[in-house]
């Protein structure tokens, strides 16, 4: 590698960082009025144009807040752990390709390291997460944190299984760990018709995994006060926050890449031959480049509205519920996800489309078979009613 080399990997990080973190603030902004307008209220709209510069505003606010440290928390671990939180948020992005814009020499300049296991690399990074949290819940010292911590290990140990089959799934329909290979492979189908039923049991698990609506047990704030964070105040409590939305919206890329076709989009490559024949290949690959990047985007703007969505309209679970949904339905689904996917394609290697119809009627029926057997009956009255009859 020379220097220069070295320079263009540091400035693709410096961007990738910042754009990481400026998705995470006007994300913010997003669900606010999006929740505002879903229930009816009215949402941020005083700090600049429209609210725009809401997120703004808040950082400020944060940043001058009063940071307080308890005084017999386990100071060094406590200073620390907003850091474990946010770094491996971020550090996702690093093999997911958010767009093609070839770089002359056989690499993608929207994509910051493309490695042959880069998916087990966002495995480990996403797993990795969760001891910031757990960390935190210990080190302060509180009751309630240390319950949001446990809530947060044991919760993410349950959803972590039913994820890495689902992307196991992928895998075995791409027979590929690159995530640049599998998006290729998506260039005629995605992966969404033959790993319909992955692709939901994915959502579920991710939107648990990042501890989110419906599954933010380890926040509860009618239980916890504030779960894990509730003795973290200033740019601390600051950095839960923002690495709480960037994991959000990085395991939206992630569903993007596995199973929405990552950058692909339909009339894509016509329009960079076209614009190749006209302009040249340098304008040509700009061209490829934006609008393959504005696909993606658009794609993991729709599932993120899909997340907020979900927040406005599904009430908190119980934990015995979270508990009994990762073991006893998302698990067993992603597993027979994998018994299909192995069966489909060897009894039908040279039928792509075949068994890609065939995957997509066999998730329905799983899902709607599942639906049906998991549907919570009417339960038992334990409380007996007795009648005071008039004196």
């Amino acid at each position: 590698m020379t220097w220069i080399d070295l320079g263009i990997l540091i400035i693709k990080c410096i961007v990738l960082s910042l754009a990481a973190t400026t998705i995470f603030a006007y994300f913010t902004l997003f669900e606010r009025r999006t929740l505002a307008r879903l229930q009816n209220r009215v949402g941020p709209n005083r700090a600049g144009p429209g609210g725009f510069l809401q997120p703004l505003a808040d950082a400020v606010k944060l940043f001058f807040k009063e940071d307080v440290t308890p005084l017999l928390a386990d100071r060094w671990v406590y200073l620390v752990s907003p850091a474990f939180a946010l770094i491996p948020a971020i550090i996702i992005w690093a093999t997911i390709p958010v767009g093609m814009w070839p770089d002359g020499q056989g690499g993608n300049w929207l994509q910051l390291a493309e490695i042959n296991v880069g998916v087990l690399y966002l495995l480990a990074v996403t797993s990795v997460g969760v001891y910031g949290i757990a960390i935190a819940g210990w080190a302060s010292n509180n009751k309630y944190s240390m319950l949001g911590g446990i809530r947060a290990s044991a919760q993410v140990i349950s959803y972590e299984l039913a994820l890495g089959l689902t992307v196991l799934g992928a895998v075995m329909q791409a027979q590929s760990f690159s995530t640049a290979e599998i998006v290729e492979r998506q260039m005629h189908m995605w992966n969404i018709v033959p790993q319909f039923l992955g692709f939901v049991v994915f959502i579920i698990a991710a939107t648990a995994e990042v501890v989110r609506a419906p599954f933010d047990l380890v926040e509860a704030e009618q239980e916890l006060v504030g779960g894990y964070n509730t003795e973290y105040s200033s740019m601390k409590f600051a950095l839960f926050f923002m690495s709480e939305y960037v994991k959000l919206v990085a395991m939206n890329a992630i569903a993007v890449t596995l199973f929405l076709g990552g950058w692909q989009f339909p009339g894509l490559q016509a329009l960079t031959q076209f614009t190749t024949q006209q302009y040249g290949a340098m304008i040509g690959n700009a061209v490829l480049g934006l609008t393959s990047l504005g696909a993606f985007l658009l794609k993991v703007l729709l599932l993120s509205f899909v997340s907020v969505w979900i927040r406005a309209t599904l009430p908190r679970v119980r934990y015995d519920q979270l508990m009994n949904l990762g073991w006893k339905v998302l698990l067993p689904l992603a597993l027979i996800n994998v018994a299909v996917t192995a069966v489909v394609n060897v009894l039908l290697p040279d039928s792509p489309t075949i068994a890609a119809l065939i995957g997509l009627v066999a998730g329905i029926i799983i899902l709607a078979v599942a639906a049906i057997i998991g549907r919570p009956g009417k339960e038992k009255r334990t409380v007996t009613l007795v009648e005071i009859g008039a004196s």
